[in-house]
């Protein structure tokens, strides 16, 4: 029995059988990322909730610094779970249930803000501490590890994580510095 034959000089081999189901430790992956990703998404919301009961200029900056840090965390989050096996259409239904916990914390920030507006500096600066923590304890040893062997492409890399550090913090000064202008902008 000779595989299908194409055109272009390879054969493509395919099952028409059921797919197998992933293995415990992809379905372990899975949960773990959905499960942090939710409470990932809870601070957020916590956080853009309490700026926003603080002023409008403020939730619009702390949307606009979340927004920044979530687009690639959720890309990151997309390729985690298809290379774990999870069918794309799941892939989509648990980001958007993950993503309704960051709704959920936007209304319990906003509650508390408006309610003990004296809490809102505590829920920004655990927030703040949040992501400091995830940059340090889990994005700084991978950023420190190689994938290369020795002396393989190590210039490249050292230049490009340099120049995304450097991206992230001058887009963080900007949206602190346009804050005040995003104030009086909002202001008649």
């Amino acid at each position: 029995l000779k595989p299908h034959g194409h055109p272009h000089g390879h054969s493509h081999e395919h099952s028409h059988g059921p797919a197998l189901p992933p293995s415990p430790r992809a379905t372990d992956i899975v949960w773990m990322v959905v499960l942090g990703d939710g409470i990932h998404n809870l601070t957020d919301g916590l956080a853009i909730g309490a700026a926003f009961s603080h002023s409008l200029s403020s939730g619009l900056s702390t949307a606009l610094a979340v927004l920044c840090h979530e687009l690639p965390h959720e890309l990151g989050d997309l390729a985690v779970l298809l290379r774990a096996g999870t069918a794309p259409r799941t892939v989509l239904l648990l980001n958007l249930l993950s993503a309704l916990l960051s709704c959920l914390g936007a209304a319990a920030g906003a509650a508390v803000g408006q309610s003990a507006s004296h809490l809102t500096p505590w829920i920004l600066t655990t927030t703040a501490g949040i992501f400091l923590y995830v940059a340090l304890a889990d994005m700084l040893p991978e950023v420190l590890r190689g994938t290369e062997g020795p002396g393989e492409g190590t210039w490249g890399r050292f230049l490009l994580q340099n120049a995304g550090f450097l991206l992230g913090s001058g887009i963080m000064l900007g949206i602190a510095l346009a804050e005040g202008h995003i104030r009086a902008w909002l202001q008649p």
